[in-house]
């Protein structure tokens, strides 16, 4: 990903595109065009990925009593096609897509709060948990089915991930006295952490992708810099077309 300025973006209601890299909804699938520079390894990751769902819902979820923080689940149960100009990053398999919106900084609001996605035998379960800076906390566990349906269920017991490398504290859910367990890195950062998580909901075992977001660690005024090393910034951008 690169940070770009408003002259990179350009919008319309099926397609957006940011500098050389673009997203576009075809109807029945969305397709993202991927062009951008690596960091800290100087090259390029080029390629396409293609997500498929097999519906889409219209499910949002208020994270914040005013509205202010909104998850929107678009595609819970997808397919997803990958094909990427880096050895091993080719593949098919089950996939997602979801977003956030706000109107207010993350950090302003919620100090901790973690997220998972676990595929089930008919679609999907999604669990979010988040503790808010008044103190009070958001508990939601949904089940979405192949059709698009989603039904709230009661949430499994919480129960603790291994530390990341970080020391960043983890949790998920699990059903009584099943203990979770990553299986899989997929990114360690000082306030922030992406892994495949084998759980149990429902008698049913299985692997999915869970997030852990320290945002009290993410407000400290010595972080924020470090992300400009991760993430190049280009200025400027002009439009061949």
């Amino acid at each position: 990903m690169t940070d770009r300025g408003e002259a990179a973006l350009r919008c319309t209601p099926d397609t957006l595109e940011i500098g050389p890299s673009r997203m576009h909804w075809t109807g029945s699938a969305l397709v993202i065009d991927i062009d951008e520079a690596t960091v800290p390894h100087p090259g390029r990751l080029q390629g396409q990925v293609v997500i498929s769902p097999e519906a889409v819902t219209g499910v949002e979820v208020p994270l914040a009593p005013d509205g202010s923080h909104v998850w929107r689940p678009f595609a819970p149960v997808s397919r997803i096609s990958v094909q990427l100009n880096q050895r091993g990053w080719n593949w098919q398999g089950h996939g997602y897509f979801d977003a956030n919106f706000g109107t207010a900084a993350l950090e302003d609001d919620f100090t901790y709060w973690t997220w998972g996605r676990f595929p089930t035998p008919t679609g999907a379960t999604c669990l979010y948990d988040a503790t808010r800076k008044d103190g009070s906390a958001l508990a939601v566990a949904v089940a979405f089915d192949r059709e698009g349906g989603a039904r709230l269920i009661e949430a499994p017991p919480k129960a603790r991930l291994a530390r990341t490398l970080w020391a960043l504290r983890r949790e998920t859910r699990a059903d009584t006295g099943y203990q979770p367990r990553q299986i899989k890195p997929m990114l360690d950062a000082p306030f922030y952490s992406r892994s495949v998580v084998r759980s149990q909901i429902g008698g049913v075992e299985t692997d999915g992708v869970h997030e852990a977001l320290d945002l009290t660690r993410f407000a400290r005024p010595w972080l924020k810099p470090m992300l400009a090393l991760k993430v190049p910034r280009r200025r400027n951008w002009v439009w061949k077309d």
